[in-house]
């Protein structure tokens, strides 16, 4: 077999790791299903045979059916080339984007779905700097960090939805947005000194921002309300809320008045018991200096 047919055949027999379709999430099983139909659709009125199309787009017979059986989400590039040896005229590129949307875990998706409507939201994690703060390079550093390792593909599926998240930073009107930062997640350099110089940097950046707060809860406080985990409270045009924290209903997000009271009960109590947002500027400004 020629090395072009060896590459081929290794990268059916990779399965592509991090493109399974997650078996809970209905939406995305009947976007990737439908891809796979119109791809089967298009395959056949042609009159091309799987291990054909295959060969032509540089995957193996299998991965085609799966991919055409609704069972792996097609990588961009597999659409691009199906397209053009399909003679689609763009109609199966144009599906990338359905595809895009899918590949973000599930819950992620729905939480940049609350996300992107609410005008006001309160955060705090008391093991990270938040993941709407963070640039993509620390995202990076974090998610190679974890044990047992993700694959390539998860961590890049990951960042990708990550950075998606940052839209909330773009809306018009701009939603109010309150972070609370713990001192040591400012100081451990994960990913490196220069990730975490341009990570600190970036913080300033945030703050400059009219509708973001920044607040740093310091090592040397004797009382800290956060002890017990994160905190999340998105607040809605409606006067209507969404919570979540570990402590309440099992992390399951909550919308009974009296569980979104605890949560912003202890909110405010964390942000009386960090530095404001001027003093923790300064701070932040004072640990850049130092790395």
């Amino acid at each position: 077999m020629s090395v072009d047919g060896d590459v081929r055949r290794l990268k059916s027999e990779a399965d592509e790791p991090g493109w399974e379709v997650d078996p809970d999430d209905e939406w995305g099983l009947a976007v990737i299903a439908t891809v796979g139909r119109q791809l089967r659709l298009r395959r056949e009125a042609v009159g091309m045979r799987a291990a054909e199309f295959g060969e032509a787009v540089g995957y193996g017979e299998d991965m085609v059916y799966k991919i055409e059986g609704g069972k792996r989400i097609p990588r961009p590039e597999y659409l691009d080339d199906a397209d053009s040896v399909l003679g689609a005229g763009g109609l199966i590129a144009a599906m990338k984007e359905d595809v895009r949307k899918v590949r973000y875990p599930k819950k992620v998706r729905d939480l940049a779905q609350m996300e992107a409507k609410a005008v006001e939201l309160q955060l705090y994690d008391p093991l990270n700097i938040h993941g709407l703060l963070q640039t993509p390079e620390y995202a990076r550093g974090l998610l190679l960090m974890r044990r047992p390792a993700y694959t390539e593909d998860e961590v890049e599926r990951f960042i990708a939805a990550r950075v998606a998240r940052k839209a909330v930073f773009e809306r018009d009107p701009a939603p109010e947005l309150s972070f609370v930062l713990e001192e040591w997640t400012l100081r451990r350099p994960l990913g490196g000194r220069a990730v975490l110089r341009r990570q600190l940097q970036h913080l300033l950046d945030a703050g400059q921002l009219r509708n973001i707060e920044l607040q740093v809860m310091p090592m040397d406080r004797e009382e800290h309300a956060g002890l017990a985990g994160g905190i999340e409270v998105l607040k809605f045009t409606d006067g209507s809320a969404v919570g979540r924290s570990p402590v309440v209903a099992g992390g399951r997000p909550v919308t009974e008045l009296r569980q979104l009271r605890i949560l912003e009960l202890r909110y405010g109590i964390i942000r009386a018991q960090a530095l404001t947002p001027r003093e923790s500027t300064a701070f932040i400004e004072q640990l850049l200096g130092d790395t």
